[in-house]
């Protein structure tokens, strides 16, 4: 449970699903076929696929979607709930933030990092897989 702090010597199901996550994005390598899930081997409908992120939505104990500034600059007030696995330390994860195009259904990578205690989250939602330019 969220801020149990008789829990903290295992990490919940979310750290476990950006661990993979991130091993495929820095690994893209094809794998077996899979369910359309977010452990899934491959990158996009097929291993044939050049793609190099599954961006992902997460959502606190409380079921408010995570959001964060998509820039540095103090008192930003752009945000986005889109980010990309960069690094996972056990119950850490290091998450950039993405933001989302609909027109031209593309995502661009900020230099906007953060950090969340994977314990404090109860859901994610992987976003279709694709290709981020610069990361």
């Amino acid at each position: 449970m969220c801020n149990d702090s008789n829990s903290r010597s295992k990490c919940n199901c979310i750290a476990e699903i950006l661990k993979v996550i991130n091993i495929l994005q820095n690994e893209v390598c094809p794998g077996d076929t899979c369910l359309e899930t977010c452990t899934r081997a491959f990158f996009g409908p097929s291993s044939a696929v050049d793609f190099n992120t599954r961006p992902v939505t997460l959502y606190t104990c409380n079921g408010t979607p995570l959001t964060m500034p998509v820039s540095n600059t103090p008192g930003e007030a752009t945000t986005s709930n889109i980010f990309r696995v960069e690094k996972i330390d056990e119950c850490c994860a290091t998450l950039r933030v993405l933001t989302y195009d609909a027109g031209t259904n593309t995502y661009t990578a900020t230099n906007s990092f953060f950090t969340v205690n994977t314990d404090c989250l109860c859901s994610i939602k992987c976003l279709g897989d694709t290709f981020v330019e610069g990361v």
